[in-house]
């Protein structure tokens, strides 16, 4: 009876793997545009029962009917056991490892060894390895995707990777992004990785704001103090929350040290430094070790920016500005009907971080087209000599931002643009791309290039119009170096 019963999972599954294959092939043939023309045509038709199959498998693992493998799933200082009956022959053909651990078993029961929040799961992980599907919720996607990555089930560990970059936005009681960047460092997924790092970067303040910032690994921390493509608010911002993380977790003295000269003080107008200086507790305790960074950040802010570029290296990190989101370096700018025509805006910013150049202005233009085509799309002349107009239907969208007027103070100053482009995840209004170039948007040449417009449900507009911001980075350039 026995031998009946195994026979008859084994045709089951072997038959829901021929439906599936016939389900994608009729996929297929929908997608190449039905050349078959039904019966009649040379394809054929096809019948997927698929649906009733995973069904049955389903009710075999609940009710265990011909199950041959005890599974005994135990964790470490847990008087807790959970204990699932299975079908080796399912397990083998879903996981390697399955396949493994049930050729070298020598009785019918299978002791596994798994940390707590992985055997609170495990259930969920076996169905999935019976019926093809999985519901999960955000706290639970790190233990799934341990299993999925020990058993070596490659299909839902990308699957659960792929729904974890998905909810980086989503709004959870503590934060979830930095453990979740946390455990793809450790468990070596890059993609997930490098997409909690962008999506924090990117997202600084909203990060800031979690309640899982303090709780950070000092490893996250200087990873994420060390780059230019921060977007927050401001620098005061990230000293402040940095404060609080070191009062938190009260690191060792290189830590915090090193940390706090990551701290790109220059960008913080003199009051502020004063302000610092005299209140914080955290840089009275450690103020001999940026003591250097402070003097500097001072005669900064005294000196013209080409007196200080005579003598120092302007081009270090103290003196670059991160992507700062305060009205002093930019403007939000919201185009409602994208696609219509072109659309101008201006706005202000100050000519540069440094308190010398506080009381300047700098008033820019700022051009959308829709449709703009390309240089190396267009032709000079047309037939009959006359210049060929660049915004055509068949163009791609472009951004133009230059200066009103033109100004001696200019010298020494590369403006260097940033568009923010925001997009709705999850609820919440998020940085999907960020675009640097000088004047033109062109120079990037992939600027909203995957980006439908059109469709008013499209990911890359909120209620259907396109939220940027706009970011002006004046970057000082070194001149004549006079030190011996």
């Amino acid at each position: 009876m026995k031998k009946e019963v195994d026979q008859s999972v084994r045709m089951m599954f072997v038959a829901l793997c021929v439906s599936l294959q016939a389900a994608a092939a009729a996929a297929a043939g929908k997608a190449d545009g039905a050349q078959g023309g039904g019966s009649g045509g040379g394809g054929g038709d096809t019948i997927s029962h698929s649906v009733t199959i995973v069904q049955r498998l389903e009710a075999l693992l609940v009710q265990g009917n011909g199950s041959d493998i005890s599974l005994r799933v135990e964790t470490p200082n847990a008087d807790e056991v959970k204990v699932i009956q299975v079908h080796s022959l399912v397990l083998s053909l879903q996981s390697p490892v399955f396949e493994e651990l049930l050729l070298s078993r020598n009785s019918s029961t299978l002791v596994l060894k798994e940390s707590s929040d992985c055997a609170a799961v495990f259930d969920r992980f076996i169905r999935y390895l019976y019926c093809g599907e999985l519901s999960l919720r955000l706290e639970q996607a790190i233990a799934l995707h341990k299993l999925a990555t020990k058993y070596q089930v490659m299909v839902l560990q990308q699957g659960i990777t792929q729904y974890m970059t998905q909810n980086l936005a989503r709004d959870s009681p503590s934060g979830h992004v930095a453990g979740w960047y946390e455990y793809a460092l450790q468990a070596g997924d890059l993609t997930l990785r490098d997409s909690c790092l962008l999506y924090m970067a990117w997202n600084l303040s909203s990060v800031l704001q979690s309640g899982e910032w303090v709780g950070i690994s000092s490893q996250l921390l200087m990873t994420l103090l060390q780059r230019s493509d921060l977007i927050l608010q401001s620098e005061m911002e990230l000293f402040a929350a940095l404060e609080a993380w070191i009062i938190q977790n009260e690191p060792d003295g290189l830590t915090a040290e090193n940390a706090l000269r990551a701290v790109r003080y220059a960008m913080m107008p003199p009051r502020e430094l004063f302000r610092l200086q005299t209140q914080s507790m955290i840089l009275a305790r450690y103020q001999e070790s940026v003591r250097d960074l402070l003097y500097m950040s001072y005669q900064f802010h005294s000196a013209s920016p080409l007196s200080m570029a005579k003598y120092f290296d302007v081009n270090c990190s103290l003196f670059v500005p991160r992507n700062y989101l305060s009205s002093v370096w930019g403007s939000p700018w919201i185009i409602n009907n994208p696609t219509r025509d072109d659309r101008s805006t201006s706005f202000q910013t100050q000519l540069g971080p440094s308190g010398h150049d506080s009381s300047k202005r700098v008033t820019w233009n700022a051009l959308f087209s829709p449709r703009w085509l390309p240089l190396t799309m267009r032709s000079m002349y047309t037939e009959t000599g006359a210049m060929q107009p660049t915004r055509v239907e068949g163009g791609r969208p472009r951004i133009i931002i230059t200066p009103a007027t033109s100004s001696a103070d200019f010298a020494g100053v590369n403006f260097q643009k940033t568009v923010l482009v925001m997009a709705q995840q999850q609820g919440n209004v998020v940085v999907k791309h960020v675009y640097n170039f000088h004047q033109s948007t062109e120079e990037n040449g992939d600027f909203l290039a995957e980006a439908d417009l059109y469709r008013r449900t499209s990911e890359y507009l909120i209620d259907s119009s396109l939220y940027l911001h706009i970011i002006v980075k004046p970057m000082y350039q070194t001149l004549i170096s006079t030190k011996n």
